[in-house]
């Protein structure tokens, strides 16, 4: 699959590259941006996606959570895709900033208009791993996934729904019971129908009863986030990850809003906490 590279960047020894690329899953043109470390240079390291929250796209997370400094330190491979796909004639797809451009919700949607292009699920876990794996020196059975807010949502989807792919998981102020806040009904009745049932599938409030994870899930939460009570629903998946039995390393961090500046703060434990798990 041809990659077409837009721009790259020194980074802490490493470089910053912004890619496109034609998605046959997604029926159109997707953007995503890695990070390479020094160490390739010399030997093949882990990966770790990062997952966007609503309106991102796949330069926030690069230009603004300092993360290169610390994948460089523990030689990790970050890499961020879009958030949705755009562009590609859907009327008023950008006419709503919580659906449609930079608000794929990490679903395979089932209903028109948008399952002809907004199959961002199989996307994140099956195309763009192997692209990945194909054009860069990773290690294909040492992945990661993490995210922030939507994709802390679809991070712990995806890792919960495939633990044999990713060996790591953690999550920034994830939307983590969709089906029970405005943000993913509104997607879910969109991309997926009115059927409630086949929302279980990605939400992982639902999904952690039914499969668990086999490493501790790291989650961080500022308490002073505008969306913590009516939107992102911590204390739901708490429940369940205790009902579970599921690992969960919940860290409320006091005063802290839902920004990057938060993500920003708490960087380098998560990167830490994924390369423990993938150098082990």
């Amino acid at each position: 699959m041809s990659l077409k590279l837009r721009s790259e960047h020194l980074s802490f020894g490493g470089k910053v590259s912004f890619y496109t690329h034609f998605s046959e899953v997604c029926n159109c043109e997707m953007h995503f941006s890695i990070y390479l470390p020094p160490q390739v240079e010399s030997q093949t390291v882990p990966v770790l996606f990062f997952l966007s929250g609503l309106t991102c796209t796949e330069e926030n997370f690069m230009a603004k959570a300092g993360a290169q400094k610390w994948a460089a330190e523990y030689g990790l491979i970050l890499v961020v895709p879009d958030t949705s796909p755009r562009n590609i004639g859907i009327v008023d797809q950008s006419k709503d900033w919580d659906l449609g451009s930079g608000a794929g919700f990490y679903v395979d949607a089932t209903e028109e208009p948008w399952r002809s292009h907004y199959q961002m699920y199989s996307y994140i876990t099956q195309e763009l791993p192997n692209l990945i794996h194909e054009n860069f020196p990773t290690l294909p059975d040492r992945q990661g996934i993490f995210g922030h807010s939507m994709g802390g949502h679809g991070a712990l989807v995806c890792a919960l729904r495939n633990p044999d792919q990713y060996l790591s998981v953690s999550v920034f102020a994830a939307i983590a019971a969709p089906s029970q806040c405005p943000w993913g009904q509104k997607a879910f009745i969109n991309y997926l129908g009115s059927d409630r049932e086949t929302w279980k599938a990605y939400d992982a409030s639902e999904l952690v009863k039914e499969h668990g994870f086999p490493q501790p899930i790291l989650y961080d939460q500022g308490t002073v986030d505008a969306y913590l009570e009516n939107q992102l629903f911590t204390n739901t998946f708490q429940q369940a990850c205790e009902l579970a039995n599921q690992p969960l390393i919940l860290r409320y961090q006091q005063g802290y809003d839902h920004s990057f500046y938060f993500v920003a703060t708490f960087i380098e434990d998560h990167i830490r906490h994924h390369a423990q798990i993938l150098y082990s």
